[in-house]
């Protein structure tokens, strides 16, 4: 088994230097390289092999990573698309999630870790790096509560607000909430979704069926 590997970064030197490391995966194959999301559209008409996964770059002149993603998951519904940042932004890789990526990874992940995810995405479907660093302690805690714990009308009209560019504070607002009510949702959420960021938050909502990309508000 080989898995096909698309790359679209501006960055050239982090482009050939990310290509290299994965090709040195026993089972991955950079089949794709590119500078922009334009080009990489151009590439992939053309390309008589299609990636399986793509990891796309956030932010590429010309055409950047929203804007790519949103026409390749039209386009090439079949690859899976993961979304590339230098930093855990949760608005923008929330953008990209709902333009049709699986999952989403920090540019400084360990090699190991990304050998990992793109496994998990290519046989799974998703990767949620949240579950790496979940705080196991206080679901050590909880897991007898997990089981019996179910999402609430409540919890899932907030879940559906956090998709959105909207601050806690401006989600408490619209739904005529106090910050504190809010809070409480979060936290819960986390709970029972084993995850510590809103960004993981959202994909967990959407992986497991409890909110769908057009139920989120924007």
């Amino acid at each position: 088994m080989t898995v096909k590997i698309g790359i679209a970064d501006d960055h050239q030197l982090f482009l050939k230097s990310l290509s290299v490391l994965v090709n040195s995966f026993p089972n991955c194959n950079v089949t794709v390289e590119s500078l922009n999301g334009k080009d990489l559209q151009h590439k992939l008409e053309l390309a008589k092999d299609r990636p399986d996964i793509l990891l796309l770059d956030v932010n590429m002149p010309v055409m950047n990573g929203i804007e790519a993603a949103k026409v390749i998951a039209d386009k090439y519904p079949e690859i899976k698309m993961v979304a590339l940042s230098m930093k855990d932004d949760d608005t923008t890789i929330i953008n990209m999630i709902k333009s049709g990526c699986c999952a989403y990874l920090l540019k400084d992940i360990h090699p190991e870790e990304l050998e990992k995810a793109l496994m998990e995405i290519y046989n799974r479907g998703y990767y949620n790096a949240d579950a790496v660093n979940v705080n196991y302690r206080r679901l050590i805690k909880k897991a007898h509560e997990q089981e019996a714990l179910s999402i609430t009308e409540k919890e899932k009209a907030f879940l559906k607000l956090a998709c959105s560019d909207l601050t806690y504070k401006q989600i408490a607002a619209k739904l005529n909430l106090a910050e504190r009510t809010i809070d409480g949702y979060r936290e819960s959420l986390f709970i029972k979704l084993n995850v510590q960021s809103r960004v993981g938050m959202v994909l967990e909502g959407i992986r497991r069926g409890i909110i769908s990309l057009d139920e989120c508000e924007v």
